[in-house]
């Protein structure tokens, strides 16, 4: 008769613990963790409210644009209406649409320039918090 032998577990003589604990493990440090983390909503709120002052900077900026542009069509519609001659009036009005060209480029420019800026305060408190979360990790490591 063929008996076949009883399992043996390999491992049941095998203590888990004094093996883990041969191993040092880095503790978490659950107090640094939750600090990292309002820093970096710190950050993001202030990245986000650089681009909410940005905006609103353009956005008035615009309408103030526009004011100006309004204002300067009511003044060029009176001028063109009291020239006393068709070459005169269409002069006038040749003059306005130059100027009128040039000062959309002009403005163009600026708005552009305010969104750049804008984004580049954003950016830079961001990156600023990028280069914090690189040095407290250099730190933990340390420890």
């Amino acid at each position: 008769m063929n008996t076949i032998p009883a399992f043996k577990n390999p491992f049941g003589d095998f203590d888990f613990g004094k093996f883990a604990g041969e191993f040092k493990f880095p503790m978490l440090n659950v107090e640094s963790l939750m600090e990292a983390n309002r820093k970096n909503i710190a950050a993001f709120q202030a990245a986000n409210q650089a681009a909410v002052e940005s905006l609103k900077t353009v956005t008035e900026r615009q309408v103030e644009m526009v004011r100006q542009a309004m204002e300067e069509f009511s003044k060029v519609g009176s001028d063109v209406m009291s020239a006393a001659t068709v070459e005169e009036k269409a002069a006038k009005q040749i003059d306005f649409a130059k100027k009128s060209y040039e000062t959309a480029l002009a403005n163009v420019r600026e708005i552009s320039d305010l969104v750049a800026k804008g984004h580049a305060d954003a950016v830079q408190v961001l990156s600023q918090r990028a280069g914090e979360i690189g040095e407290e990790l250099k730190a933990s490591i340390k420890k």
